[in-house]
């Protein structure tokens, strides 16, 4: 599969312009592949155990038990044990899959962008609504609170507060840089200029996650804030905000879906396995509470699907 062409290709020309000038039981209602003769060399590594990162987007309590599902589904079909763990954010997944304390991380683009960088990392499956390799993208959307009256697009969000969500993310912190850039190029603007207080905002921060970016805005304490438009939809869903409480001022273009990434350290016939599991997995609850999309399915990628957010992501950050 490759969608890179598609993504992102106004606003990383437009970036490019502005630069120029300045990863044991079948769990209920789970249809899993059948595990017999699953086991590859040793898949759980030295310690026998093989270990899943998530950042907290993904480890809510919410979701502890879709999780809990999936890790019990795979350490059948893998004949090992399954754990997973819940780091502070992507650099710390980034860190854990080059020092071998985990073996598969669920990771959006930027993060991936940032990994590569620095160990060895492979994508293998992404997930698509549907299943639908059309559909393996979201949006980075900018909200304000909805009495902000005077907000209204992304025209007026100079000299506001901001909350990013996370240096690694993508559609918390990246694209939103690369949106703003673009929609100001008098400015000369640079990733910097946009996440110092009294520059071109008036106080900026980082919130965490992008369920925290949300109530931040809801609460009033920031003016603006960019979230996946997954994520939500996903929170309205679950009733943690209401529709009426934001509006959205700005849409970004599509952006490659988040994907299963494993380490250096897993061999071949462990990926192919993990690769199989995945694209096979029907458990609906994992889906809707972990990764946000009710409906959604892991569908085979590879690192082409991201060449454009790579791209982006050295223009960005000046690799």
């Amino acid at each position: 599969m490759n969608i890179n062409k598609k993504v992102l290709s106004l606003t990383l020309s437009a970036v490019m312009a502005v630069s120029l000038l300045a990863s044991c039981g079948t769990s209920g209602g789970t249809d899993t592949p059948d595990a017999s003769g699953s086991q590859s060399s040793n898949p759980g590594g030295e310690d026998g155990v093989f270990t899943i990162a998530y950042a907290p987007n993904e480890s809510t309590a919410e979701s502890a038990d879709a999780r809990n599902g999936l890790a019990k589904d795979l350490g059948e079909f893998l004949g090992c044990e399954v754990e997973e763990i819940q780091a502070s954010d992507y650099n710390a997944i980034i860190e854990a899959l080059r020092t071998g304390s985990a073996d598969m991380a669920y990771m959006g683009s930027q993060a991936l962008a940032l990994g590569v960088e620095r160990t060895d990392l492979e994508p293998i499956v992404m997930k698509a609504e549907d299943g639908d390799p059309d559909k393996a993208i979201y949006h980075s959307v900018f909200i304000t609170n909805s009495a902000n009256d005077d907000i209204n697009s992304i025209a007026d969000i100079k000299g506001r507060t901001m909350a990013f969500v996370d240096p690694d993310s993508t559609s918390g912190n990246l694209v939103p840089t690369a949106e703003i850039i673009k929609a100001f190029p008098e400015d000369e603007l640079n990733s910097d200029m946009l996440h110092t207080n009294d520059d071109f905002f008036e106080a900026v921060s980082f919130s965490g996650s992008h369920q925290a970016g949300l109530q931040a805005v809801v609460k009033g304490d920031v003016d603006v804030a960019p979230i996946s438009d997954q994520i939500l939809a996903s929170e309205i869903a679950n009733g943690n905000a209401s529709e009426s409480d934001v509006k959205i001022i700005h849409e970004s273009g599509a952006i490659p879906a988040e994907a299963m990434v494993v380490a250096e350290h897993v061999d071949q016939a462990t990926r192919d396995k993990l690769t199989e599991f995945l694209t096979s997995y029907e458990n609906e609850d994992y889906f809707a509470d972990v990764i946000k999309v009710p409906n959604a399915r892991f569908i085979e990628c590879d690192m082409s699907d991201y060449e454009a957010i790579i791209e982006l992501n050295k223009i960005i950050n000046e690799f």
